[in-house]
């Protein structure tokens, strides 16, 4: 299938600063992507800003990358949980960097695995926070712009886990769950645009999600992916350069990614 460019385009990532936004945000600098890098952690931000910027500026000859030398990356600070900041976050951008064309809402997490009785309500708040009102929140902020240049494409970063429920992660299904609703809503809200809208749904990744979700217990979490070879974060980015480069005719709707020996969130064909 052809393929549409979309260098020089403007791509705002959030949680960028590591796992499937950090790859996320180098595959889309190798279209010739303009970048707005959106997480917590300046350093990481930075140093991801500087890697990219070198890679496509001059790309090693043994790899297949393309030279992007005009590439432009902005690196924003934010918590996308803070409402303020979200809402002033475009007018906050430089002039070059205000008409997002592409918004690829990945800042998300999981805490803990606790069943409904022994939920921490604290932890609950902070999923729904992360991934659910900062979901609306930047989908709202970004796509009034979208409408009024009739060309876009938000990109949502789901989980398998919005449409295969489980035990222990109750909270987490719920906000991916909306995630699901608010994406398939979403893409009826612009279909009278050339906006597209796209959900990205992958099973087991093994990122430092894990180890977030078991609050530091980095032995927990790789227990999860004992005898599998999991989803890395470049697979995930794979899928995201895919459903952005589709000729402007044609909508991916959602992209589910499993592990080769993975049936479900909970079963897995582990090798002994």
């Amino acid at each position: 299938m052809r393929s549409q460019s979309i260098a020089g385009w403007c791509a705002l990532v959030t949680g960028a600063s590591s796992g499937i936004g950090a790859a996320t945000a180098r595959a889309l600098a190798q279209e010739g992507c303009n970048l707005v890098l959106v997480a917590r952690r300046r350093e990481r931000l930075e140093a991801l800003r500087a890697e990219i910027l070198a890679s496509v500026s001059s790309p090693s000859p043994s790899c297949s990358s393309r030279s992007f030398p005009d590439l432009r990356i902005h690196t924003a600070v934010l918590d996308v949980r803070d409402a303020e900041a979200v809402s002033g976050l475009l007018d906050s951008l430089p002039a070059e960097f205000r008409e997002v064309d592409i918004l690829v809402n990945n800042a998300g997490l999981a805490l803990g695995v606790d069943g409904v009785s022994d939920l921490s309500v604290e932890d609950v708040e902070t999923m729904v926070a992360t991934n659910c009102l900062a979901l609306a929140r930047l989908t709202r902020l970004c796509t009034p712009g979208m409408l009024a240049r009739d060309r876009g494409h938000v990109v949502t970063m789901g989980s398998v886990a919005g449409s295969h429920h489980y035990g222990g992660g109750a909270a987490y299904c719920a906000t991916k769950a909306f995630a699901l609703a608010f994406t398939n809503s979403a893409r009826s809200d612009l279909v009278d645009s050339q906006v597209r809208v796209t959900l990205i749904s992958p099973g087991a990744v093994k990122t430092e999600f894990g180890g977030v979700r078991f609050k530091g217990d980095e032995a927990a979490a790789d227990k999860v992916y004992e005898g599998i070879d999991a989803l890395t974060a470049e697979d995930c980015a794979d899928a995201v350069v895919f459903s952005v480069t589709r000729p402007a005719n044609c909508q991916v709707g959602d992209i589910t990614l499993w592990a080769t020996r993975q049936a479900t969130p909970q079963v897995y064909g582990r090798r002994k």
